[in-house]
C-alpha cells in the first residue's frame, strides 16, 4: 500500500520546492550577471591597455613606404595584471595589416566595430581562445599620425578568464549562502506554523479516540479553526444520525422483546391446556388462532416502524402518485368495505410526491383501516384527496364515536392507545397511528384528527408535493 504523505510534509514540500526551485534559478541568473558585471569591469582594464599600447606607437618612413613601428614591451602591461592568476597578450597590426609587435599567433580580429559603443573609442570586445583557454579580446582601432603620414593602427589585447570566474563565483558563493540561510529560515517558519496550524487536527483526532464507543456527542467546535468547521459540522451531523438510528434500534428491540412476550405466554398457555384437555380441540385451535394472529398484526407493524426509520435514512425518494396508491388501498380494503355495510365514497386528484409508495400505501392502509374498524355498519365514510399549489391532503371521514381528550395527549404514541375510540376494549396493539405519524414526520408533513361536531373523526393528511 502506498504510504500518504502527512498534512504538514505536503505543507512543506509545497512551500520548500517552488522556493528551491526559485533558488536555483536565481543562483544561475546571479552567477551570469556577475559573469556580465566582471565582463564589465574588466572590459575597461582592456581598453585602458590598449590605449595605453596606442600612445606607444609611431610612424616612420623607411625606402618611401609608411610603416607602423612599436616600441612596447610586454613588461609595460604588469601594472594591468589585476593579480598572477590572469595573464594578459597583445598584437598590433599595421596599416595593411601586417604584423608590428606582440604575439604573432594570436588570431586575428575579424569582427565590425559597433555603431554606438558604451566607450568613446573605436573598441570592439569579444570571446575567443587562444592556446587552447578561453580569452576575453578588446580590439581598438587606433589612428596613428607621424611626420611620415597617418593611417588606423589595430591593437588587440586578450586576457585569460581566471579572475573574471573567480570574482563572479565568490559572488555566487555569497549569495548562495544568504539564501540557504533563507531557506532555512522559511522551512523553520514553516515547521513551527504547520506544527501550530496542525494542533487541533492532532488534538480532535486524539478526543476522539478516548471516546467510548457508545459516546455520539457532537464535537466541540469552539477551538476548531475556520477550515476545519465544515468537517466537524458533518461529523457532528453523521454522529447524530447514527445516535438517532441507535437509539431507534435499542427502542424497536426493547419494545419487540417487551410486547412479544405477552402473546408468547398466552400462545404458550393455551397450547398447554389443549394438550392436558382442559378446553376442546377445535375451542383450542380458534384461541391458538386468534393468538397468533394477534402476533403477527403486531411482529408486521413493529417491522413496518422500523421500516419508516430505514426509508428516513435513504434520503431522496421516487415520485410517486398518491391517488393511484389510494385506489389501489381502497380496492383492497373493499371486502372489509362491503362486510360492514359502509355507504363508501372516494375522490381523488393527481398528486405526485417524492416518497416510496410502500410508505404512501402504509400511511393510507392504516388510516383508512382505522375508519372502517370504528364506523358504525351501514353508515357513509368518505375518502377525499385534494390538491393545491404545494401540498396535496387526504382526508378520511367516518361516523364513528370520534377521540376523547385523554387518548388524543398519548395518540400518536407506541403502544399507548390501549382502548377503542368509545371506550370499548379491543385487542389492538396501538401501533397504527404511530406508525401513521412517522411516515407523515418522515415525509415533512401534519398529520390530524378532528372530531366533527356533528359526529365523526376526519383524519386529515398533508403532504408536500414533488418538485415539478
Amino acid at each position: 500500500m502506498t504510504r500518504r504523505l502527512s498534512l504538514r510534509r505536503q505543507l512543506l514540500l509545497g512551500i520548500l520546492l517552488p522556493v528551491l526551485g526559485f533558488v536555483v534559478v536565481n543562483s544561475i541568473g546571479q552567477y551570469r550577471q556577475a559573469l556580465r558585471a566582471a565582463d564589465t569591469a574588466y572590459d575597461r582594464t582592456l581598453l585602458a591597455s590598449a590605449k595605453s599600447i596606442g600612445e606607444l606607437l609611431s610612424v616612420v618612413e623607411a625606402d618611401g613606404v609608411v610603416k607602423l613601428q612599436a616600441t612596447l614591451l610586454y613588461a609595460a602591461l604588469e601594472p594591468f595584471e589585476a593579480d598572477n592568476r590572469s595573464r594578459m597578450f597583445y598584437k598590433v597590426s599595421g596599416f595593411a595589416g601586417e604584423m608590428v609587435s606582440g604575439f604573432e599567433d594570436l588570431p586575428p580580429w575579424r569582427g565590425k566595430i559597433p555603431d554606438r559603443g558604451i566607450y568613446a573609442a573605436l573598441v570592439a570586445f569579444y570571446d575567443d581562445h587562444y592556446r587552447g583557454e578561453p580569452v576575453r579580446v578588446a580590439v581598438l582601432l587606433q589612428p596613428v599620425a607621424g611626420l611620415g603620414g597617418q593611417g588606423m593602427a589595430t591593437i588587440q589585447v586578450a586576457e585569460t578568464l581566471e579572475l573574471r570566474r573567480t570574482l563572479a563565483q565568490q559572488v555566487l558563493i555569497g549569495t548562495l549562502w544568504r539564501q540557504a540561510a533563507l531557506v532555512a529560515l522559511i522551512a523553520l517558519v514553516v515547521v513551527v506554523v504547520v506544527q501550530r496550524a496542525t494542533r487541533p487536527v492532532r488534538e480532535l483526532s486524539g478526543s476522539m479516540r478516548m471516546r467510548s464507543e457508545s459516546d455520539l456527542s457532537p464535537i466541540e467546535t469552539t477551538r476548531a479553526p475556520r477550515e476545519l468547521l465544515p468537517l466537524v459540522d458533518a461529523t457532528n451531523h453523521v454522529m447524530t444520525r447514527l445516535a438517532q438510528l441507535l437509539e431507534h434500534q435499542k427502542r424497536f428491540v426493547r419494545d419487540t422483546s417487551h410486547q412479544l412476550r405477552t402473546p408468547l405466554a398466552v400462545l404458550k398457555t393455551q397450547v398447554q391446556s389443549a394438550l392436558r384437555g382442559d378446553v376442546e380441540a377445535q375451542v383450542a385451535l380458534r384461541e391458538i388462532n386468534h393468538t397468533v394472529e394477534g402476533a403477527t398484526q403486531l411482529a408486521n407493524q413493529m417491522l413496518a416502524l422500523a421500516k419508516v426509520e430505514q426509508l428516513r435514512q435513504q434520503g431522496d425518494a421516487p415520485v410517486n402518485d398518491w391517488a393511484a396508491v389510494s385506489r389501489a388501498v381502497a380496492l383492497d380494503l373493499s371486502a372489509l368495505i362491503a362486510q360492514r355495510r359502509l355507504e363508501f365514497a372516494i375522490e381523488t386528484m393527481s398528486a405526485p410526491l417524492r416518497a416510496h409508495e410502500w410508505a404512501l400505501r402504509e400511511l393510507t392502509r392504516n388510516l383508512l383501516h382505522n375508519a372502517i374498524k370504528h364506523a358504525p355498519a351501514g353508515t357513509p365514510l368518505a375518502m377525499r384527496l385534494v390538491v393545491d399549489a404545494r401540498h396535496a391532503a387526504l382526508t378520511i371521514a367516518d361516523c364513528g364515536p370520534g377521540i376523547s381528550g385523554e387518548q388524543r395527549e398519548r395518540l400518536f404514541q407506541p403502544f399507548a392507545s390501549t382502548s377503542s375510540r368509545g371506550g370499548d376494549a379491543h385487542s389492538g396493539s396501538g401501533l397504527g397511528l404511530a406508525i401513521c405519524h412517522e411516515i407523515v414526520d418522515s415525509l415533512g408533513g401534519t398529520l390530524a384528527l378532528d372530531n366533527r361536531a356533528g359526529g365523526g373523526l376526519d383524519a386529515v393528511v398533508r403532504l408536500p408535493l414533488a418538485p415539478a
